[in-house]
């Protein structure tokens, strides 16, 4: 069931793309680009205890939970999933847009490897 909820919080079919903004311009304090080719880019997000950023957009992925994670999204709709990860937990992670909130008291951490198609 775990898993469910974490796959519905990137599940994001048929997003419009006026929200497809990329999360390094309009959060850079929270992401960082740590590889990037032709193929991939890898990023590190980083939220604090009630962090928050704007509406953005991540292509499919993969996402790995370096902390236990717990989040609430909201969608371009003005709906919200809440959803968590456990350290070391790895999903993938359909593209889409959301806005994320870290909801734990504790600092979260997720890498997120990006395909780049064609």
């Amino acid at each position: 069931m775990r898993t469910c909820t974490l796959l519905a919080l990137f599940l994001l079919a048929g997003t419009p793309l006026a929200f497809a903004q990329d999360p390094v311009e309009v959060a850079g304090d929270h992401y960082s680009v740590i590889l990037e080719n032709d193929d991939v880019r890898v990023l590190r997000i980083q939220y604090g205890p009630g962090d928050r950023t704007a509406m953005h957009y991540h292509p499919d992925g993969v996402a790995i939970f370096v902390t236990n994670s717990s989040f609430r999204f909201t969608m371009p709709d003005g709906s919200t999933v809440e959803a968590s990860g456990a350290a070391g937990e790895t999903i993938w992670a359909p593209g889409g847009a959301h806005s994320p909130e870290n909801m734990g008291s504790e600092p979260a951490e997720v890498i997120l490897v990006e395909l780049k198609r064609d």
